[in-house]
C-alpha cells in the first residue's frame, strides 16, 4: 500500500505514529543544540583539536544534513517512508554511539558528518508519514504538536548539555551528550517498527539524481572547507582558488538540472524554481538569515565559556532567553501575520532582531569588566523575539511565489538552503571571530555582531522582493514539515 492510499482512511495507530515522529525530531534537535554548549569542553579534552575543530563539529553536521535533505525525501518516495525512517533512525543512533567513543577530533568530525546524513534520511520522512496516517481534517492538529515540542526541546537542549557535561556521569564528561541519544533512538526504532504504516513508495517511482547530489555537494564543500581551514593554514593560494571554483561548479549543477528536466528525468531541484525572481530572493533571505543566526549561536557559546569562563551549565542557562523569546515571537508572529501581512512582519521581525544585536553590542561596551548572565538577558530575549516573528511567515510568503506542482520541491529547497546558510555562517563568522579574538574574545564578538547587522540589513532589503501576503492556499499546501521546525528551533538553541 502506498502512502497516498494510506491517507484515504484514518490509520488506527496515527497518534502513535505522531509520537514516534516527534521522538525522532527531538533526538535530531537535541543533537543540534547541545553541541554548541559542549563544543569548548570537547575541544579541551581531545588532543589536536584546534579552533577549526569547533567549526567543523557544527558545520560538518549541518552541511551533510543540508545536502542529504535534498535527496532524503526522494529516497522515501522510492523505497517507502517507513523503510527509510527505520534506516535513518538506526544510522543516527549508531553514529551517536560512535561519536561518544570517538578517540580523536578527526574521527568525531567524520562521525558527525555521517550522523548528519543519517538525520537527512530520517527527518524528511515525518511529513509523508503523518500525511499518510492522518485524515486531512486532522493533519493540522498533528503538525500543531511540533511547535510546542520543538520549542521545549530548544529550551532544554543547551541546559541539558550543560547539566550532562558538568555532571560527568560515570566519568563520561561530554560523551554523555551523544550517549543520551541511544535510549531515544532505540525507543523510536521499536515504535517505528510496530506502528508506522507500511508503504512501498510512490508509483511511478522517481529516480535518485546521484550525479546532481555529487556536484551540489562538491560546490558546497569547495566553499565551506577553505572558510573553516583557511585561517589556521595561513590562507594558502589553493584556499582562495577553492572559493572561486565553487561558483562555476554550482552553475554546472544548474545546467545539469535543466538537462534532466528537458529529458523528462527527476532533477534534485526544479529548474523553474530558480527562474522565479521572488523565490530566488526568498531563498537568499533564508540562507543569509540562518547564516547569521546559526553562526552567532556557536560563537556566543564559545565566548561565554572561553571568554567569560562560564561553566557549560551556566552558558546553557544564559542562552535560554533566546529560545524562550523565539517561542514567544513565533506565537505572536502567527497572529500578527494575518493582520499586517507576511512581508511586513518578516521585515519588522528582522528589525527587532537587529535591535537585539545592537543591545548586545551596547552591553559589551557599557559594562566595565566581564559581562554577567543577567546583563545579557535583555539582548538575547529581544534577539529571540525578533527571530520568532521573522520566521513565522517565512515559508508561507516564499511559497506563495511558486506554482502548486512546485511546492514539494520548493519546501525541500528552502529547508536545505537554511541548513547550507547555517554551515556557511558557522564557517565564515567563526573564522572572523577567532581572527579578531582578544584576551577575553570581546573584540572577536564585537566584529561578529557588526557582521551580523550587515547580514540582517541585506536579508531585510531582499525581503522587499517578496509578495506582501501569502496566497490563501499556502497554509494548506505548505504546512511546515518536521525539518522546518528543527531548523528554526535549532538556531534558537
Amino acid at each position: 500500500m502506498t502512502d497516498e492510499q494510506c491517507s484515504k482512511t484514518p490509520y488506527r495507530w496515527r497518534w502513535a505514529v505522531l509520537a514516534v515522529v516527534l521522538a525522532a525530531e527531538v533526538m535530531d534537535l537535541l543533537d543540534a543544540t547541545v553541541i554548541a554548549i559542549a563544543g569548548p569542553s570537547i575541544r579541551a579534552d581531545l588532543d589536536g583539536a584546534g579552533t577549526a575543530f569547533l567549526q567543523w563539529l557544527s558545520a560538518g553536521y549541518t552541511l551533510a544534513f543540508a545536502v542529504g535533505l535534498v535527496s532524503g525525501g526522494r529516497l522515501g518516495d522510492i523505497f517507502g517512508r517507513r523503510r527509510m525512517f527505520l534506516a535513518g533512525a538506526a544510522g543516527f543512533a549508531l553514529m551517536s554511539l560512535l561519536c561518544a567513543v570517538a578517540p580523536g577530533p578527526v574521527t568525531l568530525v567524520v562521525c558527525r558528518i555521517l550522523q548528519g546524513l543519517a538525520g537527512a534520511v530520517l527527518i524528511p520522512q515525518g511529513l509523508g508519514l503523518i500525511r499518510a496516517a492522518f485524515p486531512p481534517e486532522q493533519v493540522g492538529a498533528a503538525f500543531g504538536a511540533f511547535g510546542p515540542v520543538m520549542g521545549l526541546s530548544a529550551v532544554c537542549g543547551p541546559i541539558l548539555a550543560g547539566v550532562l557535561v558538568d555532571a560527568d556521569l560515570f566519568g563520561t564528561g561530554w560523551r554523555m551528550i551523544f550517549l543520551i541519544n541511544l535510549p531515544v533512538g532505540v525507543a523510536a526504532l521499536i515504535g517505528a517498527w510496530l506502528v508506522l504504516p507500511r508503504g512501498g513508495g510512490t508509483d511511478p517511482r522517481p529516480r535518485l539524481d546521484l550525479a546532481g547530489t555529487a556536484v551540489l555537494s562538491g560546490s558546497l564543500l569547495l566553499l565551506v572547507f577553505p572558510l573553516v581551514q583557511g585561517r589556521e593554514l595561513g590562507w594558502p593560494w589553493w584556499s582562495w582558488a577553492m572559493v572561486a571554483l565553487a561558483v562555476p561548479v554550482f552553475l554546472l549543477f544548474q545546467v545539469y538540472q535543466r538537462r534532466l528536466h528537458r529529458t523528462g528525468r527527476s532533477p534534485l531541484i526544479e529548474p523553474s524554481l530558480l527562474a522565479k525572481q521572488r523565490f530566488t530572493a526568498g531563498l537568499l533571505v533564508g540562507l543569509i538569515f540562518f547564516a547569521g543566526l546559526m553562526g552567532l549561536t556557536l560563537i556566543l557559546s564559545v565566548y561565554l565559556q572561553l571568554g567569560l569562563g562560564f561553566s557549560p551549565l551556566r552558558a546553557g542557562l544564559t542562552q535560554s532567553p533566546w529560545a524562550f523569546g523565539t517561542a514567544a515571537g513565533a506565537v505572536a508572529g502567527h497572529v500578527l501575520s494575518a493582520r499586517f501581512g507576511g512581508r511586513r512582519l518578516l521585515v519588522g521581525g528582522t528589525a527587532v532582531l537587529a535591535a537585539g544585536v545592537v543591545t548586545l553590542l551596547a552591553t559589551l561596551t557599557v559594562v566595565d569588566g566581564p559581562v554577567s548572565s543577567v546583563a545579557l538577558l535583555p539582548a538575547l530575549l529581544v534577539i529571540g523575539v525578533g527571530m520568532g516573528c521573522s520566521m513565522a511567515p517565512y515559508f508561507d510568503i516564499v511559497l506563495a511565489c511558486v506554482d502548486e506542482h512546485e511546492v514539494g520541491s520548493a519546501s525541500g529547497t528552502l529547508t536545505a538552503a537554511q541548513q547550507v546558510g547555517g554551515a556557511i555562517g558557522v564557517a565564515a563568522l567563526g573564522t572572523a571571530f577567532f581572527t579578531w579574538a582578544g584576551p577575553r574574545f570581546d573584540d572577536g564578538l564585537r566584529h561578529v555582531l557588526w557582521l551580523e547587522l550587515g547580514l540582517l540589513a541585506l536579508a531585510a532589503a531582499l525581503s522587499f522582493l517578496l509578495p506582501q501576503r501569502a496566497r490563501p492556499a499556502a497554509e494548506e499546501t505548505a504546512v511546515p514539515g518536521p525539518e522546518v521546525a528543527s531548523s528554526a528551533a535549532g538556531a534558537a538553541g
